[in-house]
């Protein structure tokens, strides 16, 4: 799948028509194993056939009208059930209207293909789920590796070639994390920018609506339809760039081909004049600490979804239940307490960055794993969700902006750079994702 403008360009020229476009995407996605939870193949095509009539008149003022996009099972679509990844949700009633996010893709002439598949209530980083299956990592065909969730099909809806974007949430990582081992762009934006109704929620202090996008232009281009704003993005020059990579928690752990990723990413980009700063982020061992007792996402999700999984646990993935029981019987009192803390946290960590342009780190500290082996054991899977998360959630406990982009060496497993900042920074890390993704792309060409 190329990008949205260069789509764009052949629609407007009469290369290509939305109808052909959306006839393919839709054999891929029927094709696509444990992708789509839902296809409406039939409202698709009537979408496309509108989006051409409409081209033949010279209405091709949104970037995109006629091209595919799916939609993570979270969202509510008119006339469906939103099953948010479980089984406990069937016979609710039909979404009376689409989520404010589906109508703002719909209303930019977006062909809606379907639902996609993801993490149960979206509480994993993993992508596994037991009820619809695990969709398979694109970037290796030999050994089936996990997406990353919880917008597991979202990420592979678009490394497979059928969609332009993914709609997607992020709690934790939810987008970062599957753009990253897919090797995709996934912006995690400021909380306030998009609408949250019409959305399953898990964490209500975390959950983001975002998009998983093949390039960072994309990414704009999504965010101005999700958000209704123009954030008139320009590329950062990228020499005299003052970039912050924490060394605390951060940069843990990494395995052999993120720690060469990355190593090559730094020597390239202070080659090209960026400066960058190791910093004692010490805060961020404070999150594990402050996070309690429960945890912030098992708090809020077990209030928000507690009665249905109490209706019939037996009906819920074990490894959810679990993590949803932490958050239960916490006081109020308790939960109060989190909230100062955490909100002290913030104002602490945003005063050590603010000198910084950006933080940069890996996104994850580790490629893609083996599916089986983490559906074998319990342990490992923990073991890695909590990898997995660990520094992606640290954006969302800041309440800042974050976007992961493809920094892997060719020829490697994927591997992400995610560049954060502070809430409301979200033309500076979109501007910065510009230009390294250019940098990147002019260093590999060589």
């Amino acid at each position: 799948m190329e990008t949205i403008r260069q789509l764009q360009l052949q629609l407007k020229q009469r290369q290509l028509n939305s109808y052909s476009l959306i006839e393919k995407s839709l054999n891929q996605a029927k094709n696509s194993s444990d992708v789509m939870t839902a296809i409406y193949a039939d409202q698709a095509m009537s979408s496309a056939q509108h989006a051409d009539s409409l081209i033949a008149t010279g209405a091709t003022n949104s970037p995109l009208l006629g091209l595919p996009i799916t939609i993570k099972d979270l969202f509510d679509v008119q006339g469906q059930t939103t099953m948010a990844g479980t089984v406990v949700c069937a016979g609710e009633p039909a979404a009376a209207q689409d989520a404010p996010a589906v109508s703002r893709l719909k209303n930019a002439g977006a062909v809606i293909l379907g639902k996609t598949n993801m993490s149960e209530f979206a509480f994993s980083g993993v992508g596994i789920n037991p009820h619809y299956g695990t969709p398979v990592n694109p970037f290796d065909l030999d050994t089936a590796r996990i997406p990353g969730g919880s917008s597991s099909g979202a990420a592979v809806s678009v490394a497979s070639g059928f969609a332009v974007a993914g709609l997607g949430s992020d709690t934790g990582g939810s987008l970062r994390i599957p753009a990253s081992l897919c090797g995709l762009v996934g912006f995690k934006n400021s909380q306030y920018r998009v609408p949250r109704a019409g959305a399953v929620e898990l964490a209500r202090s975390l959950d983001t609506v975002g998009a998983i996008t093949r390039c960072v232009d994309d990414a704009i281009i999504l965010d101005q339809v999700l958000s209704g704003q123009d954030l008139a993005v320009q590329a950062r020059a990228l020499k005299g760039l003052r970039l912050a990579i924490p060394n605390t928690l951060m940069m843990d752990d990494l395995d052999e081909t993120v720690a060469k990723s990355f190593s090559k990413l730094l020597i390239t980009l202070t080659q090209a004049g960026v400066e960058i700063r190791e910093i004692s982020l010490k805060e961020l061992d404070e999150i594990a600490h402050i996070n309690q007792p429960g945890g912030l996402s098992p708090i809020e999700g077990y209030a928000a979804q507690g009665a249905r999984i109490e209706a019939d646990p037996s009906k819920v993935d074990h490894r959810v239940v679990q993590r949803m029981y932490m958050g239960k019987g916490i006081s109020a009192a308790d939960y109060l307490h989190l909230m100062d803390r955490r909100k002290n946290w913030i104002e602490r960590v945003n005063s050590v960055i603010e000198p910084f342009d950006a933080l940069i780190c890996p996104t994850v500290p580790i490629v893609a794993q083996p599916i089986q082996a983490l559906l074998d054991s319990d342990d490992e899977f923990f073991r890695v969700n909590r990898l997995l998360l660990r520094n992606t959630f640290a954006i969302n406990f800041l309440d800042g902006c974050s976007i992961s982009i493809p920094c892997h060496v060719q020829g490697d497993l994927p591997v992400g750079l995610m560049i954060s900042a502070s809430c409301g920074k979200d033309s500076v890390v979109l501007g910065i994702a510009l230009a390294i993704e250019a940098h990147l792309k002019k260093s590999h060409s060589k």
